[in-house]
């Protein structure tokens, strides 16, 4: 096994079968605008066999597949596809499913996921803006929306988790989500996207995943570090690895690959070297926590 010395769970990745299902973002001719910049390689099939064979030497034992923006037509589709894919190929473990929380149907689509036993949650991306200067409360669709937050708010009741992948300079409404629904836990996806690598960048990062750490029901995936057109590197990532575990404690933060996205900036080898490489100085025990105990705890596997 590649540098550990226990099995690993990834807590966050993707399957996609483009000649069969879906996927607006990577079906359609014209591309979105995206993080990484240019991804036209992402636009080919993925599936289990090509997971374990990026895995390589890594002894991933199970994986949480998130939603990948299949067509939101018609969001338990993706979740009856990913069952067929477990059923062949043990992969993956459990899902965290697409849901339109503001839309007419969220209840039903709500009931309907949380039916299915591989699901553990749902992910429904909330309006954002691009740059902090943008940002602003109470808008449409976004975590202030009456209709958002309805629609929230069946999760506990449904015993599912929920998935917040938003820009850090909009914590101070996931701080009030989280406060106001402390029974839901909410697992920010990709590190608070600290994309802005400047100090200032880093700094209101910081302050941002500070305040939002104070509420107990909040947890990280430390994962989705890549930058456009520049190599994965543990100098870039490490001192943001190193950061979210201080700030949010280790018992609340785990490792995933973001594959096959973050393929874009880094092989699958690269970025499990580089987390393992951030911790090395850490007991093992703790190395544990963060590459397998944890999301086998809060995903429920």
């Amino acid at each position: 096994m590649a540098g550990t010395e226990f099995p690993i769970v990834d807590a966050h990745q993707h399957f996609w079968n483009l000649e069969r299902n879906y996927y607006p973002w990577l079906c359609d001719p014209a591309a979105i605008a995206f993080r990484y910049g240019e991804y036209s390689a992402l636009r080919r099939n993925y599936l289990p066999p090509d997971y374990t064979r990026d895995a390589g030497s890594n002894q991933i034992v199970m994986t949480v597949h998130v939603e990948a923006e299949w067509s939101p037509s018609d969001p338990i589709g993706e979740t009856r596809w990913l069952e067929t894919l477990q059923l062949a190929h043990g992969l993956p473990t459990a899902c965290v499913a697409q849901a339109w929380l503001d839309h007419d149907d969220a209840e039903a689509v709500l009931t309907g996921q949380a039916a299915h036993a591989i699901v553990r949650g749902i992910r429904h991306k909330p309006r954002a803006s691009a740059t902090p200067e943008e940002a602003k409360r109470g808008l449409t669709g976004s975590m202030d929306d009456p209709r958002w937050r309805h629609g929230f708010a069946m999760l506990e009741r449904l015993s599912l988790s929920f998935d917040l992948q938003t820009p850090w300079w909009h914590f101070d409404a996931a701080c009030e989500l989280a406060r106001d629904f402390p029974r839901t836990p909410i697992i920010v996806n990709h590190t608070g996207l600290p994309v802005d690598r400047s100090a200032a960048g880093l700094a209101g990062w910081r302050q941002a995943m500070h305040e939002l750490a104070q509420n107990a029901n909040v947890f990280v995936k430390i994962s989705g570090l890549g930058q456009p057109a520049k190599p994965w590197t543990i100098a870039a990532n490490g001192p943001i690895i190193r950061d979210t575990i201080a700030i949010f404690g280790v018992e609340r933060c785990m490792f995933a690959s973001n594959y096959p996205v973050d393929r874009l900036c880094g092989t699958f080898e690269t970025i499990y070297a580089g987390f393992r490489a951030a911790v090395s100085e850490r007991p093992l025990a703790e190395q544990r926590m963060l590459f397998f105990d944890n999301v086998a705890r809060i995903y429920r596997l």
